[in-house]
């Protein structure tokens, strides 16, 4: 794997962990709970939907494997426990080594159409720009996870 390849992994290896970090010991309640204005998001929502966004835009665009994504059922997700979120991002973390570990010299710069079933925005992209993509959503919605725990949280006490 090029240095190059080897960050991007490594950043979303480390981006992974800490979505299963944040949702680890929550109950469903907690999981569930949304804030209190209009189309926000419970964390077990937004955890789903960053799932969601790292699979299509990394395995199914940079690497190009077949993805099935249903992006419109990821905001009405919701769970008992945080065990399938921590599940599927472990089995994200070893799909998403391996398919980057295969890919070949040179694929980075390849231009990649969007299937319009895996983004709510079909364009063309490298997969340099798909990989960068992933890393800047699920920061982006790490915060939000954050955020909507601490006040899930601080609901509960209440």
């Amino acid at each position: 794997m090029t240095p190059e390849l080897t960050l991007y992994a490594a950043q979303l290896q480390t981006l992974l962990d800490r979505v299963c970090q944040v949702v680890e010991g929550l109950d469903g309640a907690q999981l569930n709970w949304r804030p209190p204005v209009a189309e926000a998001n419970s964390v077990y929502v937004i955890a789903t939907h960053t799932l969601g966004n790292a699979e299509a835009w990394v395995l199914g665009i940079a690497c190009g494997q077949a993805v099935e994504r249903d992006r419109p059922a990821e905001f009405c997700s919701s769970g008992a426990d945080a065990a399938p979120i921590v599940d599927r991002a472990r089995d994200l973390q070893r799909r998403i080594g391996e398919a980057l570990r295969a890919l070949p010299d040179g694929a980075l710069d390849n231009i990649n159409e969007i299937p319009a079933h895996l983004s709510s925005a079909p364009r063309r992209v490298s997969g340099r720009e798909a990989l960068i993509q992933v890393i800047e959503h699920a920061s982006n919605h790490l915060g939000h996870i954050d955020l909507t725990r601490d006040l899930a949280l601080a609901s509960a006490k209440g």
